[in-house]
């Protein structure tokens, strides 16, 4: 038996990629071997890391301009990667919108590059998405377009002059994406598109340019897009996993399709929250929710610990909020089907009316 995952990350893979990599696991094709035993330099694993890479292009809709890059050391090394490669003698600007930004400034301030924090929402505790324009002159932009913990994403991606660089971890390949100004756009995969362990990065080619002989080899996006992610031994088993998690979003209907599901999945979740505002209490405003984390409080916090226990009899997991906010949290990525969602709130109803 199976429970129905709702944990933000590493989150539930769809039964079918994982009974797929099942079958294929002590021999991959009936060659004989596993894809994790042979040579990422092997024509059978570039097959698999091409085949990726040409799927992220279809279902974005990028052209020759941008380069897809495997990489390891999760998002988390992209806050240092980023200014590493990109930042000029202009002025770096951030918005602060959680965890993840402030993080990623941090390491911005650690390598001493030239940069302003031009807009947060610290004040109202990241509850909400701040108003700003970036300016035209800037080095790069950087925003997180949805965070985990409180719960909030863009709606619309901000217009720029300058290249926009995007941390999407946690809404990457849930919806179509404009890349029209995108600079730099990233993620970790083990949200929608399968185990821990890989980054992929989506780059305008013209950027890797940017980089200083004083950066090393292997932190070069241009070391790795000469080499194509091979530079060194890439994460073999988790790309191989990310083409099988591409391949269930392309028969799933792309990413368009899945949009439609996600907005589906929340809606019935926030209106779930909405309708008992008595009892659950939503923590993102209403206008910038997230259609991946929905977090949310019960007023009685003492009751907290019992929703997450009742809910793990319920064959449910993963519903303990961010150590940071507390709370509870349902992550409703992709492999989420409507049908789980509708156990959760079928659940909270049932919660409700027991400890009200």
């Amino acid at each position: 038996m199976r429970v129905i995952n709702f944990s933000a990350g590493p989150s539930s893979i769809p039964i079918d990629v994982l009974n797929k990599a099942k079958d294929e696991l002590l021999s991959y094709q009936n060659l004989g071997f596993s894809i994790m035993e042979i040579s990422h330099r092997s024509e059978i694993f570039e097959k698999i890391l091409n085949s990726a890479k040409k799927k992220i292009k279809t279902l974005y809709n990028l052209g020759d301009e941008f380069e897809i890059l495997f990489l390891q050391g999760g998002a988390s090394l992209q806050f240092a990667q980023v200014p590493l490669n990109l930042a000029d003698e202009n002025v770096a600007e951030y918005v602060d919108s959680g965890i993840w930004t402030q993080k990623a400034i941090k390491e911005a301030q650690i390598l001493g590059i030239n940069y302003k924090v031009i807009a947060s929402s610290e004040d109202k505790n990241y509850s909400y998405i701040p108003n700003f324009k970036f300016s035209d002159n800037a080095s790069y932009c950087y925003i997180c377009s949805n965070n985990t913990i409180y719960g909030t994403q863009y709606k619309n991606y901000p217009s720029t002059k300058a290249p926009l660089v995007i941390d999407a971890s946690s809404d990457l390949f849930s919806k179509e994406v404009d890349f029209s100004n995108i600079g730099l756009f990233f993620g970790g995969i083990q949200k929608n598109g399968g185990p821990s362990g890989l980054c992929v990065v989506i780059i305008k080619k013209e950027l890797a340019n940017r980089v200083k002989n004083s950066v090393p080899t292997l932190l070069r996006y241009k070391t790795q897009i000469d080499n194509n992610s091979m530079s060194n031994t890439p994460n073999t088993f988790a790309i191989y996993l990310l083409d099988l998690m591409l391949s269930w979003i392309e028969k799933n209907g792309g990413l368009k399709e899945i949009n439609d599901k996600n907005v589906k999945k929340a809606k019935i979740l926030y209106e779930c929250i909405d309708d008992l505002s008595s009892f659950y209490q939503g923590i993102a405003q209403k206008e910038f929710r997230s259609l991946m984390n929905v977090s949310f409080k019960i007023f009685n916090q003492n009751l907290e610990s019992i929703f997450v226990q009742e809910a793990l009899d319920n064959n449910m997991i993963g519903l303990k909020g961010h150590r940071i906010i507390g709370g509870l949290r349902a992550s409703i990525y992709n492999a989420i089907s409507l049908l789980d969602v509708e156990k959760l709130v079928d659940f909270m109803y049932k919660f409700y009316k027991k400890y009200k």
